[in-house]
């Protein structure tokens, strides 16, 4: 039977799992005439080695490129036709395949999505022109301040773990990944038992569910059990980093190594960071950029990861304020260990985040995308409501004591003239 779980006052989501294991989740929706669905794979960069760094990027860039039967230039015709929309994406811990329309159009474009996930074709001609494209992505991105610090800061806070590689991967990676190394990788993990499908809007979940079970049922689990993960232990320690590059903006950042989505700590350091760099009211902001002027740009943020995340405070300054941001950055991180929140801080900050989270899932195309992460991450269906409350919960005392716990010494990256960031520290 369906389990169900309030998503809002009007609408529930359900779900089941099939006998080939895939999950399924359901939100029926008739605010408008239009079906969303995600289809999640438990598969992303912690899955990728370090010789194979970007192969879920690669692969899912050239997942609707062509099938056994389709080539790249029908399946996009398919799409266009009916006014659809279909994309794929790959990040740090699953790989995603995002389809929208009509509700009269879904099967078929449901159908479509199927046969891009079980066989695509994986042409030789679109994985080069795909692996042209991502080097081309890698090349531009080493010049930019923002993403070289935030790569020099991921590789110090990460190690040999996979977080520490960026999902595109490397030029010397991306080049040497075959067609043969695509297909492993898929038979590996595109696999129904390690799918989640959701799906949200102008359908009843019994519908949804038994048109999924038409069109994913027949798609057996091979008899090889999932490879199991094995990572390596994240065992950095502090240190500062700094790359010289001749820019008008010099970028420093500060990386604290935090914990998984699972650990109970999770809900007070996505609190601290909307308080500290959410938008234009942010501690962050109102401090460092307009009391003090030393920012073009100010913010922190915390991502949702299944494993130990960054949470990371960054500023973009002038090259000769750089010591001086730095400072501004390092006071604003310790003073939550030493001051604790106002209570009128505290609610500000809750308000804002809880206002930005019922925000993201006004679209059933965002309904469905969030309600498939939870599932993937591992959370369930009841994390909706267990966020909302956690974060409500929130004292200023319990966040004190985590900021304690983890903004102790940081790890620091910057990016800017020589002459600047050599005098930083």
């Amino acid at each position: 039977m369906p389990l169900p779980s309030t998503l809002s006052s009007s609408l529930t989501v359900q779900r089941q799992v099939l006998s080939n294991g895939i999950v399924v989740l359901t939100t029926e929706n008739y605010a408008a005439d239009i079906i969303a669905a995600r289809i999640f794979l438990r598969v992303g960069g912690r899955y990728e080695t370090p010789q194979q760094a970007g192969i879920a990027h690669l692969l899912t860039s050239v997942l609707t490129k062509g099938t056994e039967r389709l080539s790249s230039m029908e399946i996009a015709e398919r799409v266009e036709s009916v006014g659809a929309s279909l994309s794929t994406d790959a990040s740090p811990d699953y790989c995603l395949l995002s389809l929208k329309t009509v509700s009269q159009d879904f099967a078929e474009m449901l159908a479509l999505g199927a046969e891009l996930l079980r066989s695509p074709s994986f042409p030789e001609s679109e994985i080069e022109l795909e692996r042209r494209l991502t080097i081309q992505g890698i090349r531009s991105s080493q010049e930019q301040p923002f993403a070289i610090a935030q790569k020099q800061l991921r590789q110090a806070m990460y190690g040999n773990h996979p977080y520490a590689m960026s999902s595109l991967g490397t030029e010397e990676t991306v080049a040497q990944l075959s067609r043969d190394d695509l297909v492993q990788f898929h038979r590996t993990y595109f696999r129904p038992d390690n799918v989640v499908i959701s799906v949200t809007g102008h359908i009843s979940p019994e519908d949804a569910i038994a048109l999924v079970e038409e069109t994913f049922g027949d798609w057996l689990a091979p008899a090889e059990l999932l490879p199991i993960l094995k990572l390596p232990p994240i065992t950095t320690t502090p240190q500062t980093l700094k790359q010289a590059q001749e820019t008008q903006q010099a970028i420093v950042m500060l990386g604290y190594l935090t914990p998984a989505v699972q650990h109970a700590d999770y809900m007070p350091l996505k609190l601290l960071a909307t308080y500290l760099g959410s938008g234009l009211s942010s501690r962050l902001f109102v401090e460092l950029r307009e009391k003090q002027g030393l920012a073009y740009e100010v913010s922190a943020f915390y991502p949702t990861r299944l494993d130990p995340a960054q949470f990371v405070a960054y500023m973009g300054t002038a090259p000769g304020n750089v010591a001086i941001a730095l400072n501004g950055l390092r006071y604003e991180l310790d003073r939550l260990a030493t001051h604790r929140l106002s209570e009128d801080e505290l609610q500000a900050a809750k308000n804002k985040l809880l206002g930005q989270y019922a925000l993201g899932k006004q679209t059933n195309a965002q309904i469905a995308q969030i309600y498939g992460w939870y599932e993937t991450l591992g959370l369930g269906i009841d994390f909706d409501q267990r966020f909302q409350q956690e974060i409500s919960a929130v004292t200023a005392e319990t966040a004190q004591i985590v900021a304690q716990r983890y903004f102790g010494d940081p790890f620091v990256s910057m990016v800017g003239p020589a002459e600047a960031i050599g005098k930083s520290v």
